[in-house]
């Protein structure tokens, strides 16, 4: 692992327009000395996903590798390695708007990883489609090395640069921004090495200059949200993001779906919210649970909240949201909410919600994702790197507190 990771650290390129610039030494430590009092400052329960001194320790490994100057590329590289640590989809060493700068790369005419892969649980890259969703008759098959490297080294060299709660969650979105870390680490070359599994003979996959789907995705309200009625009286809707600029359109798109669903009598609905990532939370109050709730709910109990005082003060939502009394659209029959490794944030909140106050069950795949959710997330740029800390300033138990699960699971089975 040590002699892969060498190797990549000298390939690393940032696929930026703009020249390299490298940062000493010192400005790294810099860096990371402000990450560290920054979150230590800030974060109101910091044990809810590490200790101090685990991290202190973490943070001197870092630290010792942050001997001669880098670019930004390496610099993320070496201090994204707190990120498994840190163990929270909120608290992370990011990229800064590599939505953004992916985008413009790719109308600049640079080529990224040719697929879109999963990550099986031996950390194997699995082959799911060309890169940005077109078919492949390569999809399913597993990927054994990558420009001579074995592919399972390759993954674990992303991995423990990936944030979130658990192993499976850090799969998952390591899965969706595989393009984005792998070249990072690797850099962008016109073509890729390639064994997959079924054959030991090697082959050349050129570079895709196609927009990578997960960009294609939260660029698309189609893509993000889609209402579905099935003759048998059922009916799907996904809402793969509680994040939407114009509010107004999700509004009236959820209010039309229900409005489908009543028309039709559907006695059974699946809300798949298995790859929504969060957002806002009055997304799902008004969009969704406005013709679901039949009773008041709130979206959690007790919290821990860091003020802009400092101070840390321990609290308890007392106020309930209270249904639509004479919501005409309401929706009566069995409820399913499709959960996923991705599932997080407010979505989770959402799911709380529901199983808590028993509004509908839960489906799906669970085990990724923690039921008390950190929150109120702030960013700041680091000064020297320019990369980002993310940090939450709350940290919120579910409605049931401690009888709900520590990880949201399904309680069902479809």
């Amino acid at each position: 692992m040590e002699t892969l990771l060498s190797a990549a650290l000298m390939a690393l390129a940032s696929f930026g327009t703009a020249p390299a610039q490298t940062i000493a030494p010192g400005a790294l430590q810099d860096d990371l000395r402000f990450a560290l009092d920054t979150i230590e400052r800030q974060h109101p329960d910091l044990a809810h996903s590490v200790t101090k001194a685990t991290l202190e320790r973490e943070a001197d490994k870092v630290r010792a590798q942050l001997d001669h100057p880098m670019d930004q590329a390496e610099a993320w590289a070496k201090l994204a390695q707190l990120n498994p640590v840190l163990a929270d989809g909120h608290l992370f060493i990011g990229l800064p708007d590599w939505r953004g700068q992916g985008a413009e790369a790719v109308r600049q005419g640079t080529g990224f990883f040719p697929f879109e892969v999963a990550i099986d649980a031996k950390d194997h890259p699995v082959i799911v489609s060309m890169l940005g969703g077109r078919s492949t008759p390569l999809a399913g098959r597993r990927i054994l090395r990558i420009d001579g490297h074995d592919a399972r080294d390759v993954a674990r060299s992303l991995l423990v640069r990936t944030h979130g709660d658990t192993p499976a969650f850090r799969r998952a979105l390591l899965a969706q921004r595989w393009w984005l870390f792998h070249a990072k680490l690797y850099g962008t070359p016109a073509d890729y090495d390639l064994v997959l599994s079924g054959s030991n003979k090697r082959f050349t996959v050129g570079a895709e200059h196609t927009l990578p789907a997960i960009l294609q995705r939260d660029a698309s309200f189609d893509r993000l949200f889609a209402c579905r009625i099935d003759t048998d009286k059922s009916a799907r809707l996904k809402v793969a993001s509680f994040v939407w600029e114009d509010k107004a359109r999700y509004l009236q798109f959820t209010h039309d779906c229900f409005a489908r669903i009543k028309a039709a009598s559907v006695n059974r609905l699946v809300i798949d919210v298995s790859a929504n990532g969060g957002g806002n939370d009055d997304m799902w109050k008004d969009g969704i649970l406005r013709y679901v709730a039949t009773r008041p709910y709130k979206q959690g109990s007790t919290y821990l909240k860091r003020e802009a005082s400092g101070a840390v003060i321990a609290g308890a939502i007392e106020t309930a949201t209270q249904p639509v009394a004479d919501e005409p659209l309401r929706f009566t029959g069995k409820l399913t909410v499709e959960i996923g490794p991705l599932t997080y944030s407010s979505a989770v909140l959402f799911a709380n919600v529901v199983r808590d106050y028993r509004f509908g069950v839960l489906a799906g795949v669970g085990g990724a994702a923690r039921t008390q959710q950190s929150g109120g997330v702030r960013s700041v740029t680091l000064p020297n790197t320019g990369l980002i800390l993310s940090y939450p300033r709350f940290v919120l138990d579910p409605p049931a507190g401690s009888a709900a699960p520590k990880l949201l699971q399904p309680t069902t089975v479809i």
